[in-house]
C-alpha cells in the first residue's frame, strides 16, 4: 500500500475508534491520540493531517451555523436545531450569528449543505438573471 493510501486508512481507522454511539467522542478523540503519541505510525504527519480532515468534516455534520439579518422571533433557534435534528437524523448542534449583508432571512449551512432565504440572495438570483 503506498505511504498515501495507508496515511488515509490508518487515519480513517483513528476516526472510527474516535466514535461513541455514532457521534464523535471529544474523550475518545483524545484516546487516540495518547494512542498516537505512543505508537507513532508510519507516515505520521500525513496521518495527523487526515485525521484533522476527517475530524473537521464529522464536526460539521453535527454543527448548524445559521445566520440572520434583524431580530428572529422568540424561539426560533431552537425550533430550526430540532428540524434539522429531524431531517438529518443525527443530534444537531448550532451556532448563531447576525449577518446584516443578507439583508432579511436566514442563511443555515451545516455540513456541505446550505439553505438560503434571504432577500441578498434573491437580488443575486434576479441580477444573474437578468445579465
Amino acid at each position: 500500500m503506498s505511504a498515501p493510501k495507508q496515511a488515509r486508512a490508518t487515519a480513517k481507522l483513528m476516526l472510527d475508534l474516535s466514535m461513541e454511539a455514532g457521534q464523535l467522542s471529544e474523550t475518545k478523540v483524545r484516546d487516540v491520540l495518547v494512542w498516537f503519541e505512543q505508537k507513532t505510525p508510519a507516515h505520521a504527519a500525513a496521518v495527523l493531517r487526515e485525521y484533522r480532515r476527517l475530524v473537521v468534516r464529522e464536526c460539521g455534520r453535527t454543527r448548524a451555523r445559521i445566520e440572520f439579518s434583524g431580530a428572529l422571533a422568540t424561539g426560533a433557534i431552537p425550533s430550526i436545531i430540532t428540524e434539522l435534528s429531524r431531517i438529518y437524523h443525527r443530534p444537531i448542534s448550532a451556532v448563531s450569528t447576525e449577518n446584516p449583508a443578507l439583508v432579511a432571512g436566514l442563511r443555515i449551512s451545516i455540513g456541505d449543505d446550505v439553505f438560503e432565504r434571504s432577500i441578498a440572495a434573491q437580488l443575486e438570483t434576479l441580477t444573474a438573471a437578468t445579465a
